[in-house]
């Protein structure tokens, strides 16, 4: 098994109904690390570099405007898997699909409320690590 790291945000519905901690406690006790974590208020340019591959999707602008509304928590997971891991942790994207005990059956208001993100692969992990947490900040 591979030991990796992943990154998760915690979405704006989730710091509004504060929630955070009840969902850091689904994530640890799935067997993954919070290596590094902080609370942000993402800004309009950060959304629109990090979701720049849905620009042309129909719900870009509405993911932007809802990632740019409150603040979010992001993190760095570590663990066995933890990109697969945490997907599955997840559940789908739309919490009516979402398996039980999952983040998002538990907590999400709707498929664009879903409370949390998760990197899809170890290059976006990487990817999208970077772009919020420098070196030093991340320990284990």
């Amino acid at each position: 098994m591979a030991r990796e790291q992943t990154f998760s945000i915690l979405k704006p519905d989730a710091t509004r109904r504060n929630i955070t901690g009840e969902v850091n406690a689904v994530i640890e006790k799935a067997g993954l690390r919070i290596v590094a974590q902080k609370r942000i208020l993402m800004s309009r340019k950060e959304a629109e570099t990090f979701y720049g591959v849905h620009k042309e999707r129909p719900f870009f602008g509405e993911l932007v405007e809802f990632m740019t509304s409150g603040p979010v928590v992001v993190q760095v997971l570590e663990g066995e898997n933890a990109i697969a891991t945490y997907r599955e942790v997840m559940g789908a994207t739309n919490p009516a699909n979402a398996a039980e005990g999952t983040i998002r059956k538990l907590f999400a208001e709707s498929v664009g409320e879903n409370t949390a993100h998760g990197s899809d692969s170890a290059e976006n992990a990487k990817i999208e690590i970077a772009q919020f947490f420098s070196g030093n900040e991340i320990v284990g």
